[in-house]
């Protein structure tokens, strides 16, 4: 039996106070799946730092807009952040721990690392000058996630 698939997607302004917004809509998309407050505050967080990025790395605090497609089939959470903004040149570099191209902002640099301890599996596409996708999955209950052995 194949499983369903439910999907949303909003944009919204480049603009730091919308970052609570797409943290609680995700949260509200993934309700459906029973999730636990653990599960719900690791998604929120993973969401909080992608939207993050694109307003203060994407558009350095520029106008832009950031997009959000949640997809869920079956217990499996897909979450993608995108900008059309200034991208990353060493995607690589970026995602090592306390990399930070704003250190007079008091950025930690540790985006990429929440990001990847909170979610089941993180995959970063960008292209300078164009913008920036990151996908995130995760799997919502007690079995492994389908890219994981059981």
């Amino acid at each position: 039996m194949e499983k369903k698939k439910n999907e949303m997607k909003i944009e919204f302004d480049a603009r730091s106070e919308n970052e609570g917004f797409a943290r609680v809509a995700v949260a509200a998309f993934m309700s459906s799946l029973d999730p636990t407050l653990e599960e719900i505050a690791d998604v929120k967080t993973a969401v909080s730092e992608a939207v993050t990025n694109s307003i203060i790395h994407g558009y350095e605090e520029q106008e832009g807009k950031v997009y959000i497609v949640c997809e869920m089939t079956g217990d499996v959470l897909q979450v993608s952040v995108e900008d059309q903004g200034k991208g990353i040149p060493d995607i690589e570099k970026a995602m090592e721990p306390l990399y930070t191209t704003k250190p007079e902002m008091d950025r930690s640099g540790m985006g990429f690392s929440f990001m990847e301890a909170f979610m089941d599996h993180l995959e970063v596409a960008s292209e300078v000058g164009k913008g920036t996708r990151i996908e995130m999955w995760k799997k919502i209950g007690t079995t492994p996630w389908l890219g994981e052995e059981e």
